[in-house]
């Protein structure tokens, strides 16, 4: 089990300085990795650029995304992620996203939510091969090209790639062309069927999917949080429905109580973020590492 550390999307800008300090604190306090998020209409670095930032100052840390892929050259993507993965050491760990359908983000990704599945199935065979070293031709929706090959090549051979997002054609697509599985906003009943259906889906393509790779993506409320408040209402409409209790822990019982209660139907890695942003991260870190720390393995 592993915990990750994820800086909320729009809730903060941290310097180059902070950043690097961010790092180091998550390394002396035993988490696994920091992850930055790709959200484009909101504040925050450019995961990419962070990411390289935070690796070359902190040479042990992992370094991880949750990064959209539809609307993005496949070339120009095959090599930064490459590039990133081999100037890190083989250390960048990478889940690809749809992004989000809602608000600004929704222009801001420019392309269709009802075509994102479609690029998305599309581009991942073609990145694999290009990260593999092949030369490559496409003629497709994500673009057109002829005998292209990339390099450098990813330090991680095979560079496994892992999937966001619950709904059916996700996980169809993760047990089909997925290395993993990490979901947000998902309750605990959701997150064991969906594995389910991943480990089916895979295993009708003759595939199977790691059982370490599955994962949850969890923010946790402050102590004393009024589930009810204002303050939530944006994270109530992408919850579609379902109670904030099932998906938002409150104070860290409570992301211990429900990081146990993943544990227990087979997920083991996470990214956790505070809902709201600290104003200072380290003793919030040290808070969280008293907490949860022992569970890692």
């Amino acid at each position: 089990m592993k915990v990750r550390i994820g800086i909320s999307a729009g809730g903060e800008n941290l310097g180059p300085e902070q950043m690097v300090d961010l790092g180091h604190a998550l390394s002396e306090f035993g988490f696994d990795s920091l992850w930055l998020p790709e959200v484009l209409s909101r504040p925050g670095p450019d995961p990419l650029v962070g990411l390289a930032w935070v690796s070359g100052a902190c040479p042990t840390l992992k370094i991880g995304t949750t990064m959209l892929l539809p609307g993005r050259n496949l070339i120009w993507l095959a090599k930064a992620v490459a590039t990133l993965d081999q100037l890190s050491g083989g250390r960048f760990l990478l889940t690809f996203v749809p992004g989000l359908a809602i608000g600004g983000e929704r222009q801001a990704v420019g392309v269709p939510p009802s075509q994102r599945g479609n690029l998305m199935d599309e581009a991942l065979p073609v990145l694999r091969r290009l990260w593999a070293g092949d030369v490559v031709s496409h003629d497709g929706l994500t673009g057109t090209f002829k005998d292209v090959s990339v390099s450098p090549r990813p330090a991680q051979d095979p560079f496994d790639v892992w999937l966001g997002g619950n709904v059916p054609a996700a996980l169809d697509r993760c047990g089909r062309i997925g290395d993993g599985w990490i979901p947000a906003l998902c309750t605990v009943e959701e997150a064991a069927a969906g594995k389910k259906v991943i480990d089916d889906v895979a295993a009708q393509h003759g595939r199977a999917i790691s059982p370490e790779h599955f994962g949850i993506s969890i923010s946790y409320a402050p102590p004393g949080l009024d589930l009810t408040s204002e303050r939530l209402a944006p994270l109530l409409a992408r919850a579609k429905g379902k109670p904030l209790d099932q998906i938002l822990p409150v104070g860290l019982d409570g992301l211990r109580a429900m990081l146990e209660a993943f544990l227990e139907v087979g997920f083991s890695k996470f990214i956790v973020r505070p809902l709201f942003p600290p104003g200072d991260w380290r003793p919030e870190l040290e808070a969280m590492a008293a907490a949860v720390g022992d569970l890692q393995t």
